[in-house]
Formats: C-alpha cells, structure tokens, sequence
C-alpha cells in the first residue's frame, strides 16, 4: 500500500484531496503546515492559522486518517519573507504563492512527508500531472486542471521532475463545484469555507501594510508622463541581429523628471509595483492614474492617465540565464534556439501567442500583442497546449 502525506490547509480543496486518495486505496496521513506566528501582523483579531490547523484536524478525524503538525515558521521566514523584503528593498515585485510552492509546499514539507516513509506528496492544488516517455526514460508533465476558472498550473511553475515525481494533485481532474458538492456529501466542516485569500502563509495580511512595518517610509514625488510623450516616438535603431533587437524590445523606458510633471507625493517607491492605481491618492485627472515604472534608488513614481497609457505596454520581456526553468528538461532550448508558446505574465491571464528565443544573454519571451504591465520579480510561464513546460523570473 503506497503512502502519501496530504498537506492539509483547513480548506476545502485539500480535504477533498485527502479524501479521493482514501478511496484509491493509498494510506493517507494529514499534515499541516504551520508557516507563520507572528500576529503583530495579521488584520483583525481572528487567529487564521488556529482556526485553519482545527479544521484540517476535524477533517482528518473525519476521514479517519492520522493528522500532526508541523512547524516551518523558520524556514519560511528565511526562504520565503526574507526574499520578499529583499525583492522589495530593490524595487521589484515577488510572487510568494509561486516561492512558497518550490521552497516550503514541495521542498521542505515533501522531505518531511518523506522521511515519515510517503511516496508521494498531495496537494489541493486544480492541476494534473502526466507520465510521458523519452528516450526510454519517464518525464512528468504538469496540466492544466480541468476547471479554466481555477488551474493553478502557473503557481507550480517553478516544480522540477524529482518533485513532479512525488506529487499528486487529486482534484485537477475536478471543477470547484465539484470539489464542494463531495465536501458537503461528506459533512466535511470545510465544505462551504471561503477560499483563503492573501498570502499562502500569513492568512488575513495585507501585504502593503505587512511591508510598511517592516521596509522604512521615504518622501518621494509622483511624476505623470503624458501619452504623447516624445519619449514614445523615438526612432528604433537598426539592429545587426534579432538578439540585439530583443535586448532593446525588452529594455524598460528609463525616466527621468524632466519627462513628466509632479502630481503628488508618495511614501515610498519600494511600496508600488507596475501596473497598481491604488493608493495613490492623487485625484483631479480625467483618467485614473497607473503606475508605469518606479525607481527605487531616486525615489521616483511614474505614472500614466487610464488603462492604455503606451508606458504599460511592452512586447518583450527578458529572463536572464540563471533564472530560466524547464519543467520538461527534454525541451530546454539552447542558444540560437526557438520555440512558439503560449505564455502568461501573471495567474488567471489568458494565455497569450508569444515566442520564446535563447541567447547568451538571456531568454526572451516576445509577445504577438503587447502586454501590459510587465513586471520585475514576477514570473512569466509558457506553455505547450495544456502542458506548462518552463518558466522564469522577468528581470
């Protein structure tokens, strides 16, 4: 009888998960992640963590299957909160859904779950796995759950083979609805609780604010670039090669105030990312403003009136060697290599027709249709038909 350790949140999916694995004959034990205890920070006198392991254990008395927790509040705060500041302290933008996911979910927990003997890890995640074979050799493939609204493929972008190897995903093959009608069948206390919004880890934070605590306020200005900018116009070069036109196509524009007129006042660049129109607190434009760059070391915002502002858009974005990710290894590209894709910048976007180029330098990932708000420190994942295949950080 094959072992599999489930990690379960005190949400419905993972119950769920818990339950279809019972009733394929594994021997399921549940375990619950307890990454965070610091409740200086959360909002509102509700203790989620608390409330979440009592559920996960009522669902596993439930079930009647073994149930512990564990303490990864330590490594948490090193691999996953640490980076976050530091991400932020330079003016980019990390994803922790997608961190915590290849640092703590599929690293740290699933070597625990090992070392009680399991031979695989289960998630509650909506997405599926496959078994192909190359060159004689197994290859996991990570799919897109069956539900559209909910694949979560994209926040396992960063997933190897050896931890594709060990996992399950029980639900993928299941829409939400479901997943809560097996819930409510089974009175699971879990069935009609609202999915855990904010951080995989910290429950009911905001993130500005969890920021601000730490990250020190800084008095800067909010300059608004107008879209007729001459700044837009200029003249492309003529490039010797397609490498030297995608490192242009991928450079982001660098203003300066001389470019735009000051509109307001912020307390931090460090606090904003690309594409955000909240909390800004500047009124008195026709459109709403949107942050279109911000530049931490003078302290500067950028930003453009409405949602089609030219300083949004950007057709290429760069991922620098280091950073690039095959999920399929098989299919890595080598330099000089291309390859058609769909890709997303963020999760629940469309997939959108991109190309993906290798160089030296870099990879490139290049649009049909420009993207809007592009942004440093997130992820951008490709895929092949349902199949994500690789992923990287756009730097």
């Amino acid at each position: 009888m094959k072992r599999v350790v489930v990690g379960l949140s005190g949400g419905v999916d993972s119950s769920v998960a818990a339950f279809l694995l019972k009733e394929q004959g594994y021997e399921v034990i549940g375990l619950f992640m307890k990454n965070w205890h610091d409740d200086s920070v959360t909002i509102s006198n509700e203790c989620p963590w608390l409330e979440d392991s009592n559920d996960a254990l009522l669902v596993a008395e439930k079930l009647g299957i073994p149930f512990q927790t564990v303490d990864l509040s330590e490594q948490y705060k090193e691999k996953i909160v640490d980076y976050m500041f530091k991400e932020y302290e330079q003016g980019r933008t990390p994803n922790p859904d997608v961190l915590c996911n290849r640092e703590i979910k599929f690293d740290v927990f699933m070597k625990i779950a090992l070392s009680l003997g399991a031979d695989y890890v289960a998630t509650g995640h909506y997405c599926r796995k496959g078994e192909i074979e190359v060159d004689g050799k197994p290859i996991y493939q990570l799919l897109a759950g069956k539900d559209g609204n909910k694949d979560q493929s994209y926040f396992l972008c960063q997933l190897s083979q050896e931890q594709l190897a060990k996992s399950l995903f029980p639900i993928g093959e299941l829409t939400k609805p479901e997943v809560r009608e097996i819930a409510m069948k089974l009175d699971l206390v879990t069935a009609e609780k609202k999915d855990s919004q904010g951080l995989c880890f910290i429950g009911k934070v905001r993130l500005p604010e969890f920021l601000q605590q730490q990250l020190q306020p800084k008095e800067g200005l909010i300059y608004e670039i107008d879209a007729n900018n001459s700044i837009y116009n200029q003249k492309q070069p003529n490039f010797n090669s397609l490498e030297e036109q995608l490192i242009f196509e991928s450079t982001s524009i660098s203003y300066s105030p001389e470019d735009g007129k000051v509109v307001g006042k912020h307390q931090g660049a460090h606090y904003f990312t690309i594409g955000q129109r909240k909390g800004l607190n500047v009124g008195g434009t026709k459109e709403a403003l949107f942050i279109i760059a911000t530049d931490v070391k003078t302290n500067a915002i950028y930003t453009g009136q409405g949602t089609n502002h030219t300083g949004l858009f950007k057709k290429t974005l760069k991922v620098i060697p280091s950073e690039v990710h095959w999920i399929r290894e098989d299919l890595m590209l080598k330099n000089g290599e291309t390859m058609g894709v769909m890709a997303r910048i963020r999760y629940r976007q469309a997939l959108q027709k991109a190309a993906l180029y290798q160089f030296e330098s870099g990879l490139y990932v290049s649009f049909e249709e420009p993207q809007s708000a592009i942004t440093e420190g997130q992820f951008v994942a490709w895929n092949i038909g349902d199949e994500l295949v690789g992923s990287g950080v756009i730097s």
